[in-house]
């Protein structure tokens, strides 16, 4: 009895300092999981933030303020989920929508602040902002440049097919650049631009509403004419006190 109880003393003895070694293990692997992740998430905003200011410096190009792009962060998200799409989805497209005229940082002033019609040769250099926007938003495996290029991509395709720069038509275009259409031509309408004057709310939406199965999808315009007071409030609340550029990058 006594040699049995003395032999199985180092088992137990090894079994403590495994135990004890797996735990340190397991706390350095959390450690280091914490630490890559907040790494990677440093990565992310820093990425985020230079081509925010990339997309802020196309918006000023356009527009003398830079809120058309933060409202159209803050419209797409709360268009999103009136839809009925997931609140990560709605969260990610607030952050992803401001950078869709991106592209237009490489358009010339004397094309994009041009009044009156464009001549063809113009057309197709206008035409071109949504694959360089595309391009500088890259092929990126973070999710929310991923869905910025997309709507960059997709925002001037058409529901009957006669967009550009692709020619897409009905869902064949991603759901997100089919948002962003929408709230960007309704907010595009009633600000003032060099060429034109704003349209009153109204005429706005009625110029949305007629173009509902020609240039938008027909559900996404009628959820946006269903919840116009709501949408247009919030466009209010940002015009009065438009969210700081940290909240922003963070998506807070």
């Amino acid at each position: 009895m006594i040699s049995t109880a003395v032999s199985a003393r180092p088992d137990r003895v090894f079994d403590d300092a495994a135990s004890a070694q797996m735990e340190r293990i397991v706390m350095d692997l959390g450690r280091m999981y914490h630490e890559r992740n907040e790494a990677l998430r440093e990565v992310s905003c820093a990425h985020h933030e230079a081509l925010l200011r990339l997309a802020l410096a196309a918006d000023f190009k356009d527009d003398d303020t830079g809120v058309h792009i933060v409202r159209i962060g803050y419209l797409a998200e709360a268009l999103a989920l009136m839809l009925g799409e997931p609140v990560g989805f709605a969260r990610m497209l607030r952050r992803a929508a401001p950078m869709h005229d991106i592209g237009k940082i490489g358009i010339p002033d004397r094309v994009l602040k041009k009044p009156g019609a464009y001549t063809p040769e113009e057309r197709a250099v206008m035409n071109e902002h949504p694959r360089m926007g595309a391009e500088i938003l890259g092929r990126s495996r973070i999710p929310l440049f991923q869905l910025a290029a997309e709507v960059a991509l997709g925002h001037h395709e058409r529901w009957d097919g006669g967009g550009y720069p692709a020619d897409l038509a009905g869902t064949a275009i991603p759901l997100s650049a089919r948002i962003v259409a929408v709230v960007d031509y309704f907010d595009a309408l009633t600000m003032d631009r060099c060429y034109r004057k704003a349209f009153a709310d109204e005429v706005a939406l009625e110029m949305l509403s007629q173009q509902s199965g020609r240039a938008f999808d027909p559900r996404v315009v009628e959820v946006f004419l269903a919840h116009a007071s709501t949408l247009i409030e919030l466009r209010n609340r940002i015009n009065r006190q438009p969210p700081s550029f940290e909240a922003l990058v963070d998506g807070d």
